[in-house]
């Protein structure tokens, strides 16, 4: 089964948007029987990777479609639950690979919403009605401000350590403690109580930040979605940009959009993603860009970049190397950076801005070794450079290939690939890269512009290698079969610790200790094994534990 991540509010089965001037909801309305495979019910708002994929959506399209929206209320639909978090039988049953990519897929999305407020000026509201456990407490701890209704039953819990043997896999240990600063000794209680905590202790522990009776609580509401949207600049009388269906084909050994192409040979575990840069110059204003709508060429290949990452992750388990590469003219790919930089306050090019943020994100935390090919007529430039910088080793030919007419190859640095589209440590792909060298990066900043070739690119420590035609196919074949024979847990590891050097975020703890240790921990037979947590949870029999401390 291929799993798609795309989908539209008019196939939703789990959500529901309500727009309602600056303020939209966001209803949270599982339905039991919608699950993207089948084997389990979804009660009692329980998820899984299709819930969270229409999530995805909604952000998105909030986002986008309605820049009148300072304000989302994130709210359920049932009466006395909120969420019941990720859902058991689903997790029970699913491979190690389908495990892991949810709850990254998950997190990813929870950091899109936090990053809504500083990004796009739209903040999000939590109102937790009833339960909220496990992943359900961990979608509200992705909100602005978590409002918890004082009834008797309402509650949050982190329950995965004594019900399931395992962790609160969306970042739920790390954002109790550093974003919400939960004091150590009372996470240890919380997160290791079934019952959860309820009304004013939770306020008290700083789990919440409002508690309130249901026959306060809409008042409540307007208050806080007044004080929330009067932080905001988003436009209250422009029209959005409607996102249409991607223009997609999948076949048996490729994946083709209109600007980026995937070609799989899975003889020798590699995939090449092949990007087109702009066939048309830059519009001249912010409302022609806006009239483009979705065909604009930085949101259109974001949009399909993002969504053929997703592919690779999710329906290609095998594939070791992704080969990413890039044809079309630089200067014009340089020509849409400045006209983005130069219109950077229209509430339109702040949200693709954001959008190229969390796609590259999004390819630095993909668990597969990352390769970049600077070929002839290729155009890494500005933006595109980044994915230079994305990767684990980069190689350019030096020259032409005999008999090739194309531009010779260059790389071409622009203000974007200073500081426009941070990592999860918070820095530059070039300052990571030049951590211990800060006068290479100064160095780099000097040639903004200026279209390198191989040796120039190599000498400023831009490129792993360089190499002529003579020597490229040996080399570049050589590496691709090295890689492919290296235990793909080692390469995981050894990937995620290299790719986030300098500083220690938020993001990057939730992203390595997912990789380390619900990786280690998804695979313990006292989660996953036949007496485990995970495969007794609901049957009456107490899971049996291997007690040994390692």
């Amino acid at each position: 089964m291929i799993i798609d991540f795309q989908t539209d509010p008019s196939r939703y089965r789990h959500w529901k948007i309500e727009v309602d001037g600056q303020t939209a909801t966001l209803w949270m309305d599982v339905d039991e029987n919608g699950g993207l495979v089948e084997g389990y019910e979804l009660k009692l708002n329980s998820y899984d990777l299709g819930v969270d994929i229409e999530l995805n959506d909604a952000v998105q399209r909030l986002r986008f479609e309605h820049p009148e929206v300072k304000v989302v209320l994130l709210r359920s639909a049932k009466d006395r639950v909120f969420c019941a978090g990720a859902n058991i039988r689903m997790l029970a049953g699913s491979s190690h690979a389908h495990k892991v990519n949810f709850c990254k897929f998950t997190n990813e999305t929870r950091n899109a919403m936090e990053g809504a407020g500083a990004a796009s000026g739209q903040h999000y509201i939590c109102v937790v009605n009833g339960t909220a456990a496990g992943g359900g407490y961990e979608l509200a701890l992705a909100a602005d401000h978590i409002v918890l209704v004082d009834d008797g039953s309402a509650s949050v819990s982190l329950p995965e350590v004594p019900l399931l043997a395992v962790l609160p896999g969306t970042g739920g240990l790390t954002r109790v403690t550093d974003k919400r600063k939960v004091r150590r000794d009372r996470a240890d209680v919380f997160c290791t109580i079934e019952e959860g905590i309820k009304g004013q202790r939770a306020a008290d522990w700083r789990l919440v930040d409002d508690v309130v009776p249901n026959s306060k609580l809409d008042a409540l509401l307007g208050e806080r979605c007044a004080e929330f949207a009067a932080k905001s600049d988003r436009p209250s009388d422009q029209g959005g940009i409607s996102f249409s269906p991607l223009s997609r084909e999948i076949g048996e050994a490729h994946v083709r959009y209109t600007h980026v192409s995937v070609e799989l040979e899975r003889s020798e575990r590699v995939a090449t993603i092949s990007i087109i840069g702009p066939e048309h110059g830059a519009p001249s204003s912010a409302e022609d860009a806006h009239a483009q709508g979705d065909e604009f060429w930085p949101l259109a290949l974001a949009r399909e970049l993002d969504d053929a990452i997703l592919h690779l992750r999710s329906n290609e388990p095998e594939v070791a190397l992704i080969q990413i590469k890039t044809q079309g003219d630089p200067q014009m790919v340089l020509a849409y950076d400045r006209f983005m930089a130069s219109h950077s306050g229209n509430w339109l090019i702040r949200e693709i801005t954001a959008y190229w943020t969390r796609v590259l994100k999004r390819v630095d935390l993909t668990a597969r070794s990352l390769v970049a090919l600077i070929e002839p007529g290729s155009c890494f430039a500005g933006t595109l450079a980044e994915l230079v910088f994305a990767t684990d080793r980069s190689y350019m030919l030096v020259g032409q290939f005999d008999g090739d007419n194309r531009a010779e190859a260059s790389l071409l640095l622009g203000e974007a690939n200073f500081g426009l589209h941070p990592m999860s440590n918070g820095i530059s792909r070039l300052e990571t890269r030049f951590l211990g060298e800060p006068e290479a990066f100064e160095q780099a900043k000097g040639s903004i512009g200026s279209a390198l070739d191989a040796e120039e690119a190599d000498e400023l420590g831009l490129i792993t290698f360089a190499y002529d035609d003579i020597d490229w196919e040996d080399e570049v074949r050589l590496f691709i079969e090295e890689r492919a024979s290296f235990s793909p847990d080692g390469l995981t590891g050894m990937e995620a610790n290299l790719r986030f050097a300098g500083p220690e975020t938020m993001e990057t703890k939730i992203f390595g200790r997912l990789t380390a240790w619900q990786n280690w921990i998804f695979q313990r037979p006292n989660a996953v094994g036949p007496d485990g947590a995970l495969r007794r949870y609901g049957s009456g029999q107490r899971p049996d534990y291997d007690f040994t401390r390692v």
